[in-house]
């Protein structure tokens, strides 16, 4: 039976650390549905409070739904739920709000929405419900299109388009464990979360495997947001062989050599 493809947003969330530029990674609880146990970014699925239209002024900072559209090559209302997704789901996942009062300000300590982020992640409120009570607008300015991937023909379970962001933590803020999908999360080295790989310490997908593999040639953030980035789409392919399944894509081989 075919699965049906979801739109999916994540964060590749950067700083710049005492010996280079480091990525925040989360390691997935084992009980979850879709990539238990994976090293992952915080992220997940277009959710339908996402696409609500917003009533009254949109609270929006920075290239409109129509770039992004142009962008990750969907339509307006879809690219505008990614961005609103990616923003939520690092906010719940992290605790990083990428949103400011206006254009000239980001939100520098997330504690006072601490309950709002609650409520948010057990969707109690819609995120732009919690926009609105609060007077922030979404700053899209602080989002860069990084990727996009889409998960292979013959998964079983789900499958998503995923379209990659990256962001840089705002000055003040500070991304937390604080989430039920993970069982631990900090700051790494790109390299040395890849080199993780060949001690079997962590396991991670091809998407964030990638990603990581070209943040690990950038030696600061602002260099990593001035690289060209890649948007055409990736889309694995299952490859069965006798009681083995592998994924060929491009750079597979290196990802296999990761391993050891």
């Amino acid at each position: 039976m075919s699965v049906p493809v979801r739109d999916a947003s994540t964060v590749v969330l950067v700083r710049d650390g005492e010996h280079g530029v480091e990525v925040f990674l989360q390691r997935r609880v084992k009980a979850m549905a879709f990539a238990a146990g994976m090293t992952v970014y915080p992220g997940g699925g277009v959710d339908a409070s996402d696409r609500t239209a917003p009533t009254g002024d949109d609270p929006w900072v920075g290239p409109a739904p129509s770039w992004w559209a142009e962008q990750f090559g969907t339509d307006e209302p879809t690219a505008r739920a990614l961005v609103l997704a990616a923003v939520r789901e690092t906010f719940e996942e992290c605790g990083i709000l990428l949103a400011g009062p206006d254009e000239h300000a980001v939100v520098a300590d997330t504690a006072e929405y601490a309950d709002g982020r609650r409520a948010v992640e057990r969707r109690e409120i819609a995120f732009s419900e919690f926009l609105a009570d609060t007077g922030l607008s979404v700053r899209a300015d602080l989002l860069r299109p990084a990727a996009r991937w889409i998960t292979p023909e013959g998964e079983t379970t789900r499958r998503y388009d995923t379209r990659f962001f990256l962001a840089a933590v705002p000055a003040g803020q500070r991304a937390d464990d604080a989430t039920s999908e993970a069982v631990d999360a900090g700051w790494f080295r790109p390299a040395d979360a890849v080199a993780d790989l060949r001690t079997r310490a962590r396991t991670m997908m091809p998407p964030t495997w990638s990603t990581l593999a070209d943040l690990a040639e950038h030696a600061t953030v602002a260099d990593a947001f001035a690289a060209p980035y890649r948007l055409e789409p990736v889309q694995p392919v299952l490859v069965h062989d006798g009681e083995n399944r592998r994924v060929e894509f491009p750079g597979a081989e290196r990802y296999y050599a990761a391993f050891g």
